[in-house]
């Protein structure tokens, strides 16, 4: 019995000898597989969704691989050579093949984000490149599994599984797999987000969450979800790399959706009227434009930052403007069929004073940024702070924007009640706007040291508001949150006259002083200079060294680069007694040279 125990522990230190021996010959690569792709995505195009240079660092990594691995394919001709389980000698093979996958896929990616998406041949081109992604990632996946470790080989299963589920998403077909795979590698990531270093963990994490909305949009298609398409749209608002094919997928959808509901819509209303439309682009385009506004209308928006709205506001208006292109092209063709003329100049009216509308909406939402950016300090930072004037070009905008959208709607010989109250609403919206205006350049003229001009413009600016507010109240159903932002002007208005009323007060009580202050200091011979002290050389008096906002002077806190001072330095010594004194004389001392009687004769 005790043989036996002894040959089997003879006989497992056998085997642990035979593996470590193998594992010095065929050593097994690591590789953080999902840490290398993130940075080199995002440090090379990714992070702006720039897929063409990524692409292109791809191909000049695997350029340098090839070289430093000197497994070129020929000089003169071209000769394939395959990277098989034996010619991994080194990691980097392991990384050209990860390489040539992440390069097809960046490429197909580039196709997907054409202006106007791709055609039918660009979309073959781009499922040829999907489909060498995956073949290469596949390739990764069995190399890992033999070369690298149980980490790498997991991470290189769970990358081939995202590329095979990627390519069958965008084939539009055999959802089930697709779905399976998004699922394994969803299963991988979620495993290896529980353990390794922190800041792999969080990688994980965040590629599992990238990877959910496309389990999802699968679960969809098969029909075992019942998520709303509004769901996918806010699913679709989350950030990254991975999510660019699901955004043009679900782009792809809602545009189908909303032909769809084109098909439905036979006619528009505006302000009591109906325009039957008869071109299916111009009900689409109409169609989208309306969502955007339902978006920027909800309650979620309020939330939205300023840049965020501002770019739906953008789409809102290209979505207008195809709309009209394709209404005045039917104009164009119409012909001599005046019932339809009329209802094609109608639908262009009512397109154009919504496209009018959205841009006052837009334009006051410039200015209270602006506002807000006014009312700020200058801090560290050195934010830019907003002058006066610019909200004073800002306002002359809305005051062009609302007479203009005035003017449109009063055009026409039938006019309804409704536009009769629009035209109204926005005439009142436009006094609103002058007194605004009035009130900003006061503000600038006041920053100007002009107090008459300034003190005029804040009265008139308050008898504006307050013509605006009796006529808001007279009507039936006034805008409450427009009084009382004028009531607030109004305030303003008041205490800002009251104020450039005293600084104009006190100027005038001070110009005496400075007059007699200014011809005591006169100097016919220009000897005498006023000069200004300095903040530290009147400390005593209460008065500003800093200029005022409106004139371009340097603070006069104290002299920089400061003046020169006399400072004490080591004494010089000049031996003047050494001239004068006279030494003895050593010719006696001297060698004397004995001469000859040649050089006598030369004398």
């Amino acid at each position: 019995m005790g043989k036996t125990n002894e040959n089997s522990a003879s006989t497992m230190e056998i085997d642990d000898e035979k593996s470590q021996v193998s594992d010095q010959i065929n050593p097994k690569f690591s590789i953080n597989v999902l840490q290398l792709l993130k940075s080199a995505q995002m440090q090379h195009g990714l992070r702006h969704g720039d897929y063409t240079r990524y692409r292109r660092y791809c191909t000049a990594r695997l350029r340098r691989l090839y070289k430093s691995l000197k497994f070129t394919h020929g000089r003169a001709k071209y000769t394939r050579r395959a990277i098989t389980e034996s010619t991994v000698t080194e990691v980097r093979f392991l990384h050209v093949v990860l390489y040539t996958a992440e390069r097809a896929w960046s490429h197909a990616m580039e196709k997907r984000q054409l202006p106007d998406g791709p055609n039918a041949r660009q979309r073959i081109y781009l499922i040829g490149r999907l489909r060498k992604a995956v073949k290469w990632a596949t390739l990764f996946a069995q190399l890992c599994a033999i070369k690298g470790d149980s980490r790498t080989s997991l991470e290189a299963e769970a990358y081939a599984n995202y590329m095979k589920g990627t390519l069958l998403f965008e084939q539009d077909q055999n959802w089930d797999t697709a779905l399976n795979h998004f699922r394994n590698a969803r299963a991988v990531y979620e495993e290896l987000g529980k353990y390794g270093e922190l800041d792999n963990q969080v990688l994980c994490r965040e590629r599992v969450e990238e990877l959910e909305p496309s389990i999802r949009y699968c679960l969809h298609k098969v029909g075992e979800s019942k998520i709303q398409t509004s769901e996918l749209l806010d699913i679709s608002k989350i950030e990254g790399p991975g999510l660019d094919l699901f955004r043009a997928k679900l782009e792809a959808v809602m545009a189908e959706a909303r032909s769809q509901q084109a098909a439905a819509m036979t006619e528009f209303c505006w302000l009591g009227h109906r325009f039957p439309i008869s071109n299916a682009k111009t009900r689409v385009s109409i169609l989208k434009a309306q969502e955007l506004e339902k978006d920027l209308n909800a309650s979620a928006a309020d939330s939205l930052p300023a840049e965020k709205k501002l770019g739906i506001f953008d789409k809102i208006f290209a979505a207008y403007h195809e709309a009209r292109s394709c209404i005045r092209k039917d104009l164009d063709s119409a012909g001599n069929a005046e019932t339809v003329k009329d209802n094609l100049n109608g639908l262009d009216k009512a397109v154009s004073a919504i496209l009018v509308q959205r841009t006052i909406e837009r334009n006051q939402l410039l200015v209270s940024i602006a506002k807000s950016k006014f009312k700020k300090h200058r801090d560290d930072k050195g934010e830019k702070i907003t002058k006066p004037e610019e909200l004073v070009r800002l306002y002359d905008l809305l005051t062009q924007n609302t007479t203009d959208l005035s003017d449109l709607v009063s055009s026409g010989r039938d006019r309804k009640p409704e536009e009769v109250a629009f035209a109204e609403e926005y005439e009142l919206k436009g006094l609103a706007f002058r007194a605004e205006r009035c009130f900003y350049l006061a503000k600038s003229y006041s920053l100007a040291g002009k107090r008459t001009e300034a003190y005029a413009l804040y009265c008139q600016a308050r008898t504006l508001a307050d013509n605006v507010i009796q006529k808001l109240q007279s009507v039936g159903d006034p805008d409450m949150v427009l009084i009382q932002e004028l009531k607030l002007l109004e305030s303003n208005c008041r205490s800002n006259s009251c104020i450039e009323h005293a600084a104009a007060i006190m100027e005038e009580n001070m110009a005496p002083e400075k007059l007699s202050k200014g011809i005591s200091t006169i100097s016919l011979t220009g000897a005498e200079k006023k000069v200004e002290k300095f903040l530290l050389d009147k400390l005593d008096l209460y008065e500003s060294a800093v200029s005022n906002s409106n004139m371009k002077e340097v603070p006069r806190i104290e002299a920089f680069p400061p003046p020169f001072q006399p400072a004490p330095r080591n004494p010089i010594i000049l031996d003047i007694a050494f001239n004068l004194i006279e030494f003895p004389s050593l010719e006696n001392r001297m060698k004397k040279d004995k001469k000859g009687f040649i050089s006598r004769l030369w004398r």
